[in-house]
């Protein structure tokens, strides 16, 4: 049965429609606020459950975390997947929200790992678990429902505010925060008060849950349902359907690899990059990115009405390009306006390290690994935010314009003593390791940069819950497009903070993390080139090529 015949006789009224829009963006807002929760307060995480002296390997263990939930998606996909092409859209996105809520309310009752030791990140970790299980689910059956309700000519449009959710669940998380922030003292909040944003999740489950409770199950899975054409088992028949092997793979690569990887170094490879390596005030960071990200909302929806006369393949392909183009001119023009004086500084006196085994090992410490000597000079610059080279020398040696700095004698034992002489001997060559707070001219330009990959993003992403709907047949399609879009998102984009972290630390090249984005990118680009037909939009069935 065709989706235009299972719309007719029952096709949804306008405020059918309205209600069905508000309820799938709201519960899309809410579950992805409880699973960006956890990354927009990373520092704070990282001291609570995965404390260390070694900044970066504290920061890699918080990005491990975030990762752990990430990959898990898949398998909440091809669990709900399930449910959703067997029982229905509208029960299966009941239960993701509510396991995300409960998961997400959780960490904020975890004790810190100074309470109870291992236990507190080996528990943390496990409700990364069920998070990510739960948003395995949770976007396909939003997206599915969504376009599922929507006329063919409008499906772009409708499916786009589910995109603009997403956004919507980023500024949710900065805006509680800030809220958080305002009303509970700095020290407070570090020591208790950044629990509270979990542990709201609790009242936004409650609004999800009655939001969602009013609304009827998808007239197309009703018709399919009532024809007997449901599928028996959507996971088997996923691979086995024809040509949809090769759809699943252009899905992961050529749409969600390009989409993912850009939406993860726009909002959080951007956060760390201006919090962390950057040093600006955590609440400017904060407001920054608020401002950006509330404006690109808007941009998710023009690009998914835009989807609807260019077609699917035409926005996406604009984004990804224009992505290898600006990806590096972008996060170099950011760093000059957000620390100035430690991109100039790293201009004029070059900092170089000389030394054997002179590469540094991030998760030396983790693994009870020796960190070489130069290893650690390395390090201790890379959690600076200092960019260096190396030269290859039989004697340790560090020079920075030229000038040798002496080593301590207890460099290579003490980290917060070899942190201090190194920043103090670059502070009187003009590093500047304070926190920032940039001019207001700086902050527009900032989020002039930032507003420039929302758009980026939303080339990417506007119109990818239409498309991938209209990819794969109905019976199939909630296991069809949830297995690609979440093994790409979970693995390609949820590690991709690790993976360029772990890039940064091993080149000390703060931007060498952007290659990963990069490659990605670039390999999708080539698959949708070659996987996406041209032309207007079209249904599954009217689409024999496909």
């Amino acid at each position: 049965m065709s989706e235009a015949a299972a719309l007719q006789g029952r096709e949804p009224t306008e405020k059918e429609i309205r209600l069905v829009i508000a309820a799938s963006s709201a519960g899309t807002v809410f579950e992805w606020y409880d699973f960006f929760i956890y990354g927009t307060l990373f520092a704070l995480i990282g001291a609570a459950f995965f404390p260390s002296d070694n900044e970066t390997l504290q920061v890699l263990l918080v990005w491990a975390g975030f990762a752990i939930g990430f990959g898990f998606r898949p398998l909440g996909a091809i669990l709900f997947g399930f449910l959703g092409d067997r029982l229905g859209r509208k029960y299966t996105f009941l239960v993701t929200v509510t396991l995300m809520g409960i998961a997400t309310a959780g960490v904020g009752l975890v004790p810190s790992a100074a309470s109870i030791g291992l236990w507190a990140p080996a528990i943390v970790i496990l409700l990364r678990i069920l998070q990510g299980l739960a948003l395995g689910g949770e976007y396909g059956g939003a997206a599915i429902y969504v376009a599922e309700h929507a006329p063919p000519e409008k499906r772009g449009y409708y499916t786009s505010y589910i995109q603009a959710s997403v956004v919507g669940g980023f500024v949710l998380s900065i805006l509680v925060v800030l809220g958080c922030r305002a009303l509970i003292p700095a020290e407070e909040f570090a020591a208790w008060g950044w629990r509270i944003p979990f542990l709201l999740s609790v009242v936004l489950l409650g609004i999800s849950l009655w939001m969602r409770l009013k609304l009827s199950e998808s007239p197309v899975f009703q018709a399919m349902k009532e024809a007997g054409e449901t599928a028996k088992n959507p996971f088997v028949e996923s691979f086995t359907f024809p040509g949809n092997k090769k759809r699943i793979f252009v899905a992961l690569f050529g749409v969600t690899g390009i989409l993912t990887t850009i939406w993860y170094t726009a909002f959080f490879s951007s956060l760390s990059f201006l919090q962390r390596d950057m040093r600006l005030e955590p609440l400017t960071v904060e407001l920054t990115l608020l401002v950006a990200a509330t404006i690109a909302m808007s941009f998710y929806i023009f690009v998914g009405k835009w989807s609807d006369r260019v077609g699917r393949k035409k926005p996406i392909m604009v984004g990804a390009i224009l992505t290898l183009l600006l990806i590096f001119p972008l996060f170099w023009g950011m760093g000059s306006l957000a620390n100035p004086g430690l991109s100039e500084a790293a201009e004029r006196n070059p900092v170089v390290v000389t030394g054997p085994e002179c590469t540094t090992d991030p998760f030396a410490e983790l693994f009870k690994r020796t960190q070489s000597p130069c290893g650690n000079i390395l390090q201790t610059l890379t959690s600076s935010g200092v960019r260096y080279s190396v030269e290859a020398g039989s004697e340790l040696g560090m020079t920075v314009g030229g000038e040798a700095i002496a080593i301590g004698p207890d460099w290579d034992s003490d980290g917060a003593a070899r942190r201090d002489d190194i920043q103090g001997a670059l502070t009187t060559r003009g590093f500047d390791f304070a926190l920032q707070s940039p001019p207001l001219a700086n902050l527009a330009g900032i989020v002039g940069i930032l507003l420039v990959w929302g758009l980026l993003s939303a080339l990417t992403y506007g119109s990818v819950a239409a498309l991938l709907s209209e990819m794969f047949p109905p019976r199939i399609r909630y296991s069809s497009m949830s297995i690609p879009y979440h093994i790409g998102a979970g693995y390609l984009g949820g590690f991709l903070p690790l993976i360029a972290g772990v890039i940064v630390a091993s080149t000390g090249n703060i931007y060498a993390g952007l290659w990963y984005t990069f490659g990605v990118v670039a390999f999708g680009l080539v698959v949708l080139w070659w996987g996406i037909p041209d032309g207007p939009p079209r249904d599954f069935e009217h689409n024999p090529d496909s």
